[in-house]
């Protein structure tokens, strides 16, 4: 049987399976939310950063870009294949980062990061639908789909345009 549970202004089926425990944080009715309609799928005209990210273990793939203007994120494209759980932190990366600074990004981006690793987070730091994902880090070999949009997103800052991890 399944249980709903509000979670700020989003229903959250909580699937409360014998057999899969475990399913109970990682399928989340906010990770289907954006894996089913992800964010960030227009094009940018005025690409200033840009990188494509690839986890050859699992197929899972990035294509970034970036408008930046004023150190602002202006607009992000952000094309994920993949997993649910890799297109949905995709979504929630052109999401979350749209109007950020560039250091607000990367502070979001080291906080998500830490959270991945079991590292606390401050109760004052809100990291939006980001929360949704904090149930991957009981599958450590999930964790990197979880991340590669993030990692991409911090590589395409660095200069570097195509990235693999596994």
């Amino acid at each position: 049987m399944n249980q709903k549970v509000l979670k700020g202004n989003m229903s959250v089926i909580t699937m409360t399976n014998k057999s899969l425990p475990q399913l109970d944080e990682l399928y989340k009715e906010i990770i289907l939310e954006h894996y089913r309609h992800p964010h960030g799928r227009i094009p940018v005209e005025h690409i200033h950063y840009q990188a494509d990210g690839m986890n050859p273990l699992c197929g899972d793939e990035v294509k970034l870009a970036l408008e930046v203007e004023n150190n602002k994120i202006k607009r992000i494209f952000i094309d994920s294949h993949g997993c649910s759980i890799s297109v949905a932190s995709a979504s929630m990366l052109a999401e979350i980062l749209n109007n950020k600074t560039l250091d607000e990004a990367k502070l979001i981006y080291a906080h998500f990061k830490d959270m991945m690793h079991g590292v606390s987070l401050s109760e004052e730091f809100d990291i939006g639908d980001l929360e949704a994902l904090e149930g991957v880090k009981k599958f450590p070999v999930r964790i990197k789909c979880a991340l590669l949009p993030w990692t991409t997103f911090d590589e395409a800052l660095a200069g570097h345009k195509h990235i693999e991890i596994s």
